[in-house]
C-alpha cells in the first residue's frame, strides 16, 4: 500500500465511523491523516501480531479527539479486524470517541491536552536509561500548545538530550471555537521549539515526501519537533478550515458531498 492509499483510507474511515456514531472532530481527524499515514506506513516499527513487541516504536496521539486516525491506520496494519470499526463510539465499544489503550496497538489513552506529550516524553527517558533503540513520537495540536505542561516537556527533553524523542505539530490554526490566534497567540511556533533547544522542522503537513524526510530525521543530541502546516478538515472541500467541524459529523447530504468527494480523488 501507498503512502497516498492510505492516507485515502484514514480519510474513507473517518467519514464513514463519524457518520455513523453521530460523533464529533472529523475535521481534526483529516488534519492529520497524511502524517498518521506515513507514520504508520512506512516509518515506525510496528507488530500487528505482537502488539506489545519491545522493539516497538511508540507513537502517542496527545490530540486523543482525533483518535480515529489512529484507529483506522492500525486496522490497515491489521492490528484488528475492519469491521470493528463498525462500533466506533458505541456503548460498550473499545473504540472510544478519545484514543484508546485497550485498542491493539494504542500505547496511552489521551484526550486531556498536554498529557500526552508529557507521558511521552517519559517513556523517551526511560528508553534511554534501558539504553533501548526504539523511537518515541508524539502527535499534538497546536491550540494543545497554550498548555504550559507542553513547555514543561520541551525544557525536559532538551535538558536530558532526548534524542529519540520527536514531537509533531498539527498546525492546522484553528482550535475549539476559533483561530489559534484569536483564542491565544501562538506568535511563531517554530522560534518557540528552537529557544527551547529543539531541532525543528518546518513542513507541510499533507506532503507525503516531505513527511517522511521529517519524520526519518534524527539529531545525535536533542530531540526533533517538526511543525506541519496543515489544514483542519483536509480532503473534502467544504470542511476545509470550518471550526464548525471540529463539533459536527457528516450527515444527510454533507455526508453523501463527502463520499463523493473522496471518491473521486481515490488512488
Amino acid at each position: 500500500m501507498t503512502n497516498e492509499e492510505m492516507a485515502w483510507k484514514i480519510r474513507h474511515h473517518a467519514i464513514e465511523m463519524t457518520h455513523r456514531s453521530n460523533s464529533s472532530h472529523v475535521g481534526a481527524i483529516l488534519s492529520i491523516a497524511d502524517i498518521t499515514a506515513v507514520l504508520y506506513n512506512e516509518v515506525m516499527n510496528v507488530f500487528p501480531e505482537d502488539p506489545c513487541n519491545d522493539n516497538r516504536d511508540r507513537f502517542i496521539l496527545s490530540k486523543g479527539h482525533a483518535g480515529v486516525a489512529v484507529y483506522s491506520a492500525l486496522v490497515e496494519k491489521d492490528f484488528f479486524p475492519v469491521q470493528q470499526l463498525e462500533t466506533h463510539c458505541a456503548n460498550g465499544s473499545i473504540l472510544s470517541g478519545h484514543v484508546s489503550h485497550l485498542v491493539p496497538g494504542v500505547e496511552l489513552s489521551t484526550g486531556s491536552l498536554g498529557h500526552g506529550i508529557s507521558v511521552a516524553a517519559g517513556m523517551a527517558m526511560a528508553a534511554k536509561l534501558d539504553k533501548k533503540h526504539h523511537h518515541i513520537y508524539a502527535l499534538i495540536g497546536d491550540g494543545e500548545c497554550n498548555e504550559v505542561s507542553v513547555w514543561e516537556t520541551a525544557l525536559f527533553a532538551n535538558h536530558f538530550r532526548l534524542a529519540n524523542f520527536t514531537v509533531i505539530v498539527d498546525h492546522n490554526k484553528l482550535q475549539s471555537l476559533a483561530k489559534c490566534e484569536e483564542t491565544i497567540e501562538l506568535i511563531d511556533l517554530c522560534e518557540k521549539w528552537k529557544v527551547f533547544g529543539w531541532d525543528v522542522k518546518e513542513i507541510d503537513g499533507h506532503d507525503l515526501n516531505q513527511i517522511k524526510a521529517a519524520l526519518c530525521h534524527r539529531n545525535k543530541c536533542k530531540p526533533v519537533c517538526i511543525v506541519a502546516h496543515t489544514i483542519k478538515g483536509k480532503g473534502v472541500s467544504f470542511m476545509e478550515n470550518e471550526v464548525a467541524w471540529h463539533y459536527r459529523s457528516p450527515q444527510g447530504n454533507d455526508y453523501i458531498k463527502a463520499q463523493a468527494e473522496l471518491e473521486a480523488v481515490k488512488p
